[in-house]
């Protein structure tokens, strides 16, 4: 069963757009998804939207159609509406044809099955959306557990973040949690972390990585603090061959999680 929604002040509206901040996030327990491929990813995954808006303007397709029917099962909401709302509600004057919202996910430490993956991502104070989407985008690429945020990081379930993991936001669990609660976590299991540093460090490549591996990247601007950096079990460096002194965080993280990945399967 469909809604129909054609003013920009419905307060429904208001609500859905809300979720683009993140105190609102935090205080529904919610998060918004658009795009046809990411729902449907999500979908294959095993999430479904509590609310699926579609654009009046839509094409017809056999996955929107899925996902209709997947909402209407479930007990959800399924809301159509014009372009020009939905994008008002997504943020984006060129918003893709249906978008998504769904319930945040459990992101405590306790949550985590280190049994599930030989990789884990870990990011500490990364702030921008963007490189922590791509982190989620990269451990979906090389077969990674998940990624735990470290410290006082970018919001997993920003609306940028989202987007940028192409999906990967639901293949990839994903764990919160402060470094004095997350070091003795790891160390009351087996696991090896791993830290791109220039501190005491060895060349990435050959390096001993052993699994369960952690591979830690720190703040863009800042890095890692010393005191992280000298509780890891193994540091690593890479080459840079031209004036920059450091990689991205997000590309030096996928780098090291190739290198890693290759040593694992070699």
């Amino acid at each position: 069963m469909r809604r129909q929604i054609t003013g920009f002040s419905n307060p429904v509206v208001k609500e859905l757009r809300a979720l683009r901040e993140k105190k609102h996030r935090k205080a529904a327990g919610r998060f918004l998804a658009e795009g046809l491929r990411l729902l449907t990813d999500a979908l294959a995954c095993g999430h479904v939207p509590e609310v699926l808006v579609m654009s009046t303007a839509r094409d017809p397709h056999p996955l929107v159609d899925a996902l209709e029917a997947a909402v209407n099962a479930s007990g959800g909401e399924v809301i159509e509406t014009a372009p020009d709302i939905l994008s008002k509600i997504t943020g984006k004057d060129n918003a893709q044809s249906v978008a998504g919202v769904f319930a945040e996910f459990d992101t405590s430490l306790t949550g985590l099955d280190l049994s599930a993956a030989p990789i884990w991502l870990v990011a500490q104070a990364l702030r921008d959306p963007g490189n922590l989407g791509t982190m989620l985008r990269t451990g979906d690429a090389v077969g990674a557990g998940g990624l735990i945020l470290i410290d006082d990081c970018a919001d997993p379930f920003s609306v940028e973040a989202v987007r940028a993991s192409m999906g990967a936001v639901f293949t990839q669990k994903i764990a919160r949690g402060t470094w004095e609660e997350f070091l003795p976590w790891l160390r009351a299991r087996p696991g090896q972390l791993v830290a791109a540093s220039l501190r005491d460090a060895v060349p990435y490549r050959g390096a001993p990585y052993a699994a369960p591996c952690f591979v830690m990247v720190g703040n863009e601007s800042r890095g890692l603090p010393e005191e992280y950096e000298a509780a890891c079990d193994l540091r690593v460096t890479m080459p840079m061959k031209g004036r920059a002194d450091s990689l991205n965080a997000a590309v030096a993280a996928a780098v090291l999680a190739y290198e890693v990945l290759a040593t694992l399967e070699g």
